[in-house]
């Protein structure tokens, strides 16, 4: 397939910038310093140790995804950051307590250099963090344009020639979708009239698009995911992904899950429980919060699954998710499955799963690939919802009418073919009939 894409190259520095400096953006920053001096290895990141194999499986080529096509080296990433807390990142990164101190004495000037720039609150959506470095704006519209004067100067400060955004905020209260989030003329009337139905994360989303800067969305609060912010996205030319990173009880969701239905298994019930104790624990203690998480953790296993295609398998299961804070864990998860299945003449069966993860050790890889990939995207002059990244998240987004893939496996096939059109490559369906000539004749 020789059609290879027009890309510009990553030529000077790019600026990740991220709303919320917590646990999972100090981990991500430590870990990119600690990786360019050689003191550690980016595990987790497909852009820094993902491969792609490229024609026939005789052809015998294989190639790192950031050979594959132009991504930023990691020489030249630079980090912003905005948070309602006053600490620097080597502050946070020391509370959160992710990292050892060997790892952390390695990067504390680089942690210390990284100041936050005050963020946009509102305590109607985070009930839990006592803010103390939040702008004075008094409206929305104030609010976006100091948010916008922001990423300009964050551009000028880190000498960035490209930015890209990635909302890693605490988790907001939850709200159904309000009408003023179903059209981008109700969201402009919305932000006029300083409406208490936009919550930060909009705000963020919105000042992003308007400087042409791609955005995605690591957490479930409402953003981009919006018909409104899709709109904007498109009419401004600019790359979006999101909602919720899908990194540790999820992400195993979405490898169990199709392996039932390729078996066609059936399911009883799906309980899942997690323990936690960091910020994230502490903010999703508030039920108003925690259902927002709920509900983009509820979402993959009717997708997955397609109970209106095997009503006799997956109609009727019970799915039950909590999330209780429990301080002793520190950033240090443990999830709990019990999955109740189904076998032949319908005797029953149960997997169980303990997963004993480190959120943010899973997190901040993700967060770097979603970076990488978004400003890609942006040289490849894409625009609107990026559904070939939709590997990275719990509740991705699609085309209007189109249904969501959850499927881990599909998802990865998607993002690597994706890649090797961007390359000029032909994208790999698996099928491997003509490997075997005569025994397989495919017309007579």
């Amino acid at each position: 397939m020789e059609n290879k894409r027009s890309v510009a190259k990553p030529d000077g520095k790019l600026a990740v910038l991220i709303p919320g400096l917590g646990a999972v953006s100090t981990t991500l920053m430590a870990g990119v310093e600690l990786a360019r001096k050689g003191k550690g290895h980016p595990i987790g990141s497909l852009t820094q140790m993902g491969t792609a194999r490229l024609g026939k499986r005789t052809d015998g080529r294989t190639v790192k995804l950031n050979e594959l096509v132009p991504l930023a080296e990691l020489k030249d990433v630079a980090f912003g950051a905005w948070d309602i807390i006053r600490e620097d990142a080597y502050e946070v990164a020391v509370r959160s307590g992710v990292l050892s101190d060997k790892h952390l004495e390695e990067v504390k000037p680089f942690l210390q250099s990284i100041k936050p720039k005050q963020g946009v609150h509102d305590p109607e959506f985070v009930r839990r963090i006592e803010a103390n470095h939040i702008k004075a704006t008094k409206t929305h519209r104030e609010s976006i344009e100091a948010l916008r004067q922001d990423i300009r100067d964050f551009k000028k400060e880190l000498n960035a020639t490209r930015a890209v955004m990635v909302v890693c905020s605490s988790v907001e209260t939850f709200r159904p979708l309000p009408e003023s989030f179903k059209t981008l003329a109700a969201f402009e009337k919305a932000l006029d009239e300083n409406s208490p139905d936009i919550n930060p994360t909009a705000l963020y989303t919105y000042a992003a698009i308007k400087e042409g800067v791609p955005f995605a969305n690591a957490t479930p609060n409402a953003s981009v995911d919006t018909p409104a912010l899709q709109e904007l996205a498109k009419q401004e030319s600019v790359a979006v992904a999101g909602r919720d990173l899908k990194s540790g009880q999820t992400m195993m969701k979405t490898v169990i899950a199709p392996a039932l239905k390729a078996r066609m298994l059936g399911l009883d019930g799906w309980f899942s429980t997690n323990i936690l104790g960091n910020r994230d624990g502490e903010v999703l203690d508030d039920p108003a919060a925690f259902k927002a998480k709920e509900v983009t953790k509820s979402s993959v296993l009717d997708t997955i699954l397609q109970p209106e295609l095997y009503p006799e398998l997956y109609k009727k299961y019970a799915h039950k998710v909590s999330i209780h804070y429990y301080p002793p864990r520190g950033d240090a998860k443990e999830g709990w499955d019990n999955i109740d299945i189904t076998g032949w003449l319908g005797y029953p069966m149960q997997i169980k799963v303990n997963f004993l993860c480190r959120d943010s050790i899973l997190a901040a890889p993700l967060v770097l690939d979603i970076a990488l990939f978004l400003d890609l995207a942006k040289r490849l002059e894409w625009r609107g919802i990026q559904e070939w990244m939709s590997f990275y998240f719990k509740t991705p987004m699609a085309q209007p009418g189109l249904p969501v893939e959850h499927d881990l496996f599909i998802q990865l096939t998607k993002l690597k073919n994706t890649l090797r059109v961007v390359a000029g490559e032909d994208p790999i369906t698996h099928l491997g009939l003509d490997y075997y000539g005569d025994d397989l004749p495919l017309s007579k």
